[in-house]
Formats: C-alpha cells, structure tokens, sequence
C-alpha cells in the first residue's frame, strides 16, 4: 500500500545530522539565520555548509597532521597548523591573513 504524505517512515525519524552523517547541521543553520545572510535559508543550505566545513577541516587537519611528522612531532598545535596554511598555496590564499597562533611562521 503505498505511503501516505505526512507520515513517518518505518525506520523512524532521523536528524538532519545523522542522516548526513555530518556534524551539527542545526548549528550551521542557527548560524545562517543568526547572521541575517539572507532573508529565507532553504532547507539543505546547512547541510551543505556542514560538509563543506568538515572537508576543509579534514584536510586542514591531515595536512597539518603530515606537516607534524616531517618535524618530528607526535601531536598537531596550532603552530603547526599555522605553518602549514602558510606554506599550502591554496590555504594560505583562504587563511593568509588568519591569525592561528601568536606564535609567527618562520623560515624551515
């Protein structure tokens, strides 16, 4: 018998984050709305927003993560992700002017 509009599926129901499988989409929608960016914020904008956020973040985190172990290091610090945002072109083009830690980047 086919679904009628409105009810719930079988399966129940699930968060926008978990059927995402992202981290806080309602934090990113609050944020959205907060900011007054726009008069209406559709649906599946903060959704977007969370995955767009957690990829950079993924890869800000492997590459300082790589930038930890060619020095040496067993654990990333915010001087080591500032080194690698200002030695990555892409990043240091999105982050150049970011303070990450008070410590300044230095020659290698």
């Amino acid at each position: 018998m086919p679904e009628k509009r409105g009810h719930q599926r079988s399966f129940g129901h699930h968060s926008r984050t978990t059927r995402a499988e992202l981290s806080s989409v309602s934090h990113m929608e609050h944020l959205l709305r907060k900011g007054r960016y726009a008069q209406c914020v559709s649906s599946s904008a903060p959704v977007f927003l969370a995955a767009i956020i957690q990829d950079l973040m993924s890869k800000v985190l492997e590459l300082a993560g790589n930038e930890a172990q060619n020095s040496g290091q067993s654990h990333i610090t915010p001087k080591l992700v500032d080194m690698m945002v200002h030695n990555n072109a892409l990043f240091s083009s999105f982050l150049g002017m970011t303070t990450i830690s008070l410590v300044a980047p230095g020659p290698h």
